[in-house]
């Protein structure tokens, strides 16, 4: 599967969180705040397949953002517990958290490909679908303390 056919099929969020100051930062492009695309705005929360096939495999998503966005791959962790998809006309869509390991978060890497890291509390705006998942993610992380 090519990497744009990959991303019709997942998104991405990223984040950084620094457990020193307990500041939990999310890129925003332009209007959403998931990679590469908001979901469409039909899309519905759905639970979890009993058969993930390879379309929607988590290494291979973080795979192909990296080789697409060019970030370091060991700067960047998977975030297993997140468990996020969405029915879409076009099929299911499995939304994939990522967190930034490195000590301080790559803010010109990000600014490189259009998004700029907000914390949460400065992304009031957005799609509210979206504003639940970092909800979402903002429990598992900083709720398990940062880890």
């Amino acid at each position: 599967m090519t990497t744009p056919d990959l991303f019709t099929h997942n998104r991405v969020i990223l984040t950084h969180f620094d457990s020193y100051s307990a500041a939990l930062l999310f890129p925003r492009w332009e209007t959403s705040l998931l990679w590469p695309a908001a979901l469409p705005q039909a899309a519905t929360p759905m639970p979890s397949p009993a058969v993930i096939e390879p379309a929607y495999s988590g290494p291979a998503v973080k795979q192909a953002l990296v080789e697409r966005c060019g970030l370091n791959p060991d700067e960047l962790e998977r975030v297993n517990e997140f468990n996020h998809w969405a029915h879409t006309e076009s099929g299911p869509v499995r939304i994939h958290l990522l967190r930034f390991t490195s000590f301080e978060a790559p803010k010109a890497a990000i600014q490189a490909l259009g998004g700029e890291f907000k914390p949460i509390s400065l992304l009031r705006g957005s799609a509210m679908s979206e504003l639940l998942l970092l909800r979402e993610v903002f429990n598992l992380i900083v709720g398990a303390g940062g880890n």
